[in-house]
């Protein structure tokens, strides 16, 4: 089959079903769009597919969700977003923006759907924003869910960013708010987010209890993301404890995120980070094991180890960060440092309500356990041969 005739997965057929009904003004900005249940029965698939389709679309920022009521268009021919704003007879809802850089993999998925479960409890309706990855997007954000207003706001930071006048602005007004996954160094804020020193330090400490002992570290742009920092600074932990050398040479951290998250979109890997990881494997004989960031370079090294005709476990050995979901059907189920995303929620939501209480309360910072789910892409490692590259 060549790659033109690849028949086009169901989800991406229905959102270009949606674009085209916008583009050809047959849905109007602020129209609603059929239900869920109404465009399953159409085209005859789940409402899980309509469900990543709808996502997508919202992720593009071409509709919005407001929970109880639907879908509806958000842009006009222009670009412009537009503002749902409830009948005069319709009490007002009480609103909590919930800021996302994506909606790319389980994990980020997940704890939308937690967090909006557990604003519901409490009587919010949650506004889902976002940002696109972008430091400057997340600002306009901020400063139109304001305008909204929102009672608090949950933001999960783009990648990179290390400091956002937006943000230092919420803490200087005692606006309510919880970032979540990372934190900010130098900036006291309300914060809940895994371990990841200790995730890192788990991982390595798993692959040396199998024997490993040159154990590789692959990840994306490091500099000014918490949570990238705290899970390299877990990997060296972890080396030192058992006092192995922390090699600079056994590290791959500048590969491109948004590149990476193609196989988590579409299920297809980034050819070029796919030969960046497959060079640093094969031109590394004597690492017999790595330590992925997440679930997108989890997957692309275990496609890349492939590549090179290296088996897992047997040749080479993969742990990485972050659940997959798909894992009873993969053919080599991988071993995880997983994160609770319930517990997340739980935290942030509960976090977020004590400063609409209390203002001037003292800032607080949670850290939650990580938790290693054993699979079958860790084993005893054996020496392998010089591997290509090409």
């Amino acid at each position: 089959m060549t790659k033109s005739s690849r028949r086009v997965p169901l989800y991406t057929q229905i959102r270009q079903y949606v674009k085209d009904q916008i583009d050809q003004q047959i849905w109007k900005p602020g129209d609603k769009l059929p239900s869920e249940i109404e465009l399953a029965e159409q085209f005859g698939v789940s409402r899980v597919t309509i469900k990543s389709a709808l996502t997508a679309l919202v992720e593009e920022g071409l509709i919005f969700r407001i929970q109880g009521k639907g879908s509806f268009v958000s842009t006009d021919s222009a670009g412009e977003s537009i503002i749902y704003y409830p009948s005069s007879d319709t009490p007002k809802p009480q609103l909590v923006a919930f800021l996302l850089p994506n909606l790319t993999g389980s994990f980020v998925t997940k704890l939308m759907q937690e967090t909006e479960q557990e604003l519901v409890k409490h009587g919010f309706k949650m506004l889902y924003c976002g940002t696109h990855n972008s430091q400057e997007m997340e600002k306009k954000v901020l400063s139109e869910v304001l305008q909204l207003g929102v009672k608090g706001i949950i933001i999960f930071p783009v990648d990179g960013e290390s400091y956002n006048e937006e943000i230092l602005r919420l803490k200087l007004n005692q606006f309510p708010f919880v970032v979540l996954d990372r934190y900010f160094r130098g900036i006291e804020t309300n914060s809940v987010s895994i371990d990841n020193v200790e995730g890192g330090r788990m991982a390595v400490n798993k692959l040396v209890e199998l024997g490993h002992t040159r154990i590789g570290f692959i990840s994306s742009k490091i500099a000014g993301t918490s949570s990238i920092e705290d899970r390299l600074a877990g990997y060296e932990k972890g080396l030192s404890e058992h006092q192995f050398p922390v090699d600079h040479q056994l590290r791959l951290t500048n590969l491109d995120a948004d590149k990476l998250n193609l196989v988590l979109k579409e299920g297809v890997v980034d050819e070029d980070s796919l030969q960046a990881i497959r060079s640093f494997i094969a031109s590394r004989p004597d690492m017999t094991a790595v330590f992925a960031l997440n679930l997108a370079i989890g997957l692309t090294t275990i496609k890349a180890v492939a590549s090179l005709g290296l088996r897992i476990p047997e040749d080479f050995s993969v742990i990485f960060f972050d659940q997959y979901e798909m894992a009873s059907f993969s053919a080599i189920p991988p071993t995880c440092i997983i994160q609770d995303e319930k517990a997340i929620s739980v935290a942030a939501v509960r976090l977020l309500l004590e400063s609409m209480q209390d203002p001037a309360r003292s800032n607080t910072r949670i850290t939650l356990p990580p938790k290693l789910i054993e699979r079958n892409s860790c084993a005893a490692p054996k020496v392998r041969e010089q591997a290509s590259a090409h």
